[in-house]
């Protein structure tokens, strides 16, 4: 048997409205420690790893290890029909092939149910090994959303640099060239607020904004995101979910096009 139950079920909302764009199906994976997600986005370019530990949920029960099979567009759907402040409870029976979302307002006047169809995924989970990172930049989630678009207007592609005078990140395109920095500053009553830059080597990777703006879509779960970046390494966006666990986005750095060597 599983069965979990979310108070806060706008999170739940929001996690999904955050990766259903990059992936179509998934599974979940259910142990007694919590739930998790990892999956590839469908051109297999980005990595999504999420996880939701058991203690941040009202109930948790999940009598043995079980992956769960579904499509979010599907999931999207369903989770649209219950109001934010909505107690989401989901529940399956070991062999079944249903999921079933129950709703209940807080008030407990209005509770709705809606069973889904589960499907079985085949997924191949990949090692991701912890790394030390030459730079980690925490900041605004809502800035780094800002800067995505802004530079989006201008490029396809944003080179992100950190040096010890901050974080720069630049496009190019037809109409020109853009460049935004970023200094370290702590703001201790509104240590949301703060961009703090922890570097051990200098860095400058590129990457396509197209999957940058998807992963911003993650900024209503967290007031920071924090970016991690090595030279021979994805750079990971990551943002924390209140305090029961993270969705993490990889992303792998573009080599520099041809016409840049020549």
């Amino acid at each position: 048997m599983f069965e979990v139950r979310l108070v806060q079920g706008s999170l739940l909302k929001k996690v999904v409205e955050a990766i259903r764009e990059l992936v179509t199906d998934a599974n979940i994976d259910c142990s007694s420690t919590g739930l998790s997600l990892q999956a590839m986005d469908s051109s297999h370019v980005a990595l999504i790893a999420l996880l939701l530990r058991s203690d941040g949920f009202e109930h948790f029960r999940c009598d043995r290890n079980v992956s769960i099979g579904m499509n979010l567009a599907n999931v999207s759907k369903i989770l649209r029909t219950a109001g934010n402040d909505d107690i989401i409870t989901l529940k399956a029976d070991d062999d079944g092939d249903l999921l079933t979302f129950m709703f209940e307002s807080p008030n407990q006047d209005r509770i709705s149910d809606i069973e889904m169809k589960l499907m079985d995924i085949k997924s191949e989970h990949l090692g991701i090994p912890d790394a030390e990172y030459e730079a980690v930049i925490k900041m605004p989630s809502q800035e780094f959303l800002r800067i995505c678009k802004d530079l989006s207007n201008i490029g396809d592609t944003v080179v992100i640099s950190v040096t010890k005078e901050g974080v720069k990140f630049s496009t190019r395109g037809d109409i020109g060239n853009a460049n935004i920095v970023c200094r370290q500053n702590t703001t201790l009553d509104k240590p949301d607020d703060s961009t703090i830059i922890q570097m051990k080597e200098p860095v400058s990777l590129t990457f396509a904004l197209r999957y940058m703006n998807s992963f911003t879509k993650a900024t209503s779960l967290s007031s920071s995101v924090t970016i991690s970046m090595s030279s021979d390494l994805p750079i990971v966006v990551e943002y924390k979910i209140a305090d029961m666990g993270y969705l993490r986005f990889y992303l792998a750095p573009k080599i520099e096009d041809d016409e840049d060597q020549s």
